[in-house]
């Protein structure tokens, strides 16, 4: 299938805040936001995710969250020092934006576009931003996934492993590395985060880095970004607020959410169903989606 066939792309914008997005189309198809997670662009969506959704005569949306890819960028440079130490005495963090308002870009997006309803997915810290697209704005959903993500603020009982978490600070803090900076790291962090034993290292690997690197050009969004999610606040009541049908995937061995944080989730919002994922770490790798694919269609389907 052409992924490329029917879609179109371009800006949006709102109080001075520029979000590029992709819509694969069809234009009669369901309509299905896609929120990315940390520092994430569009293009890190995986084809084979999009593909399916499309097969199945679903409307793939997905955009840049604000701060990186081609949306628009913030200024401020976090004080890694000050706020890792307010991190670890769970002191309040200040942020430019919070977690709400890049749930707000979402909506915005769906307004753009003429889209009064849609299926909502998140993964990561997408997921987050869904939660509160679904809650504060419920009849604009009609089903939530959330994939991958968590209810809960990051904290140092609930952070990711120490591998991960060394490696997201060490990005944070290095915000324009070269080409081969930015190869060693990705490599080093889907090997973390990604299915165990996978072959990392191809050459389409590369080509695929070099090309989202020369894409976004400014990594300075990702310190941001993370600032926004410890900054979030109070997120649990607004959660236990969701009324859409949720299905929440999560996998078993996740470094970079732990599992607990699904079932937290599940507890949080009702009539939530959880599916776990014994071979799934943190992406959804072709093998992962074909592990859940029915159950997310079935899932869409029943709520369409």
């Amino acid at each position: 299938m052409d992924l490329q066939k029917q879609s179109s792309e371009g800006y949006t914008e709102n109080k001075g805040v520029k979000i590029f997005y992709r819509d694969h189309g069809p234009a009669e198809g369901e309509p299905i936001l896609l929120v990315h997670g940390l520092g994430a662009q569009l293009v890190h969506w995986p084809p084979h995710l999009i593909e399916f959704l499309k097969k199945n005569r679903y409307r793939p949306i997905t955009y840049d969250n604000r701060d990186v890819g081609l949306s628009s960028r913030f200024i401020g440079k976090p004080s890694f020092v000050l706020d890792y130490i307010k991190y670890f005495l769970r002191l309040p963090i200040q942020s430019e934006y919070i977690i709400d308002d890049m749930a707000e870009d979402g909506i915005n997006l769906l307004d753009a576009l003429n889209i009064k309803k849609a299926h909502i997915l998140g993964t990561s810290m997408g997921g987050m931003i869904a939660q509160i697209i679904s809650s504060q704005f419920p009849e604009r959903v009609k089903s939530l996934t959330l994939i991958a993500s968590t209810a809960s603020t990051p904290s140092p009982l609930n952070a990711p492993s120490k591998e991960v978490r060394a490696l997201m600070m060490k990005r944070s803090k290095n915000p324009n590395p070269t080409i081969e900076e930015v190869y060693e790291r990705e490599i080093k962090f889907v090997s973390l985060i990604g299915m165990k034993g996978r072959e990392v290292d191809t050459p389409q690997f590369r080509q695929d880095t070099l090309e989202n690197f020369q894409r976004a050009k400014d990594g300075s969004g990702y310190g941001r970004q993370l600032l926004a999610i410890l900054a979030s606040k109070n997120r649990l009541q607004k959660v236990r607020a969701i009324k859409a049908a949720t299905l929440i995937v999560h996998g078993k061995h996740d470094p970079m959410i732990a599992l607990k944080n699904a079932h937290k989730m599940h507890q949080l919002i009702p009539d939530s169903k959880l599916e776990i994922i014994s071979k799934m770490r943190h992406l959804i790798e072709p093998e992962i989606l074909e592990l859940f694919q029915e159950r997310l269609l079935e899932h869409l389907e029943q709520n369409t």
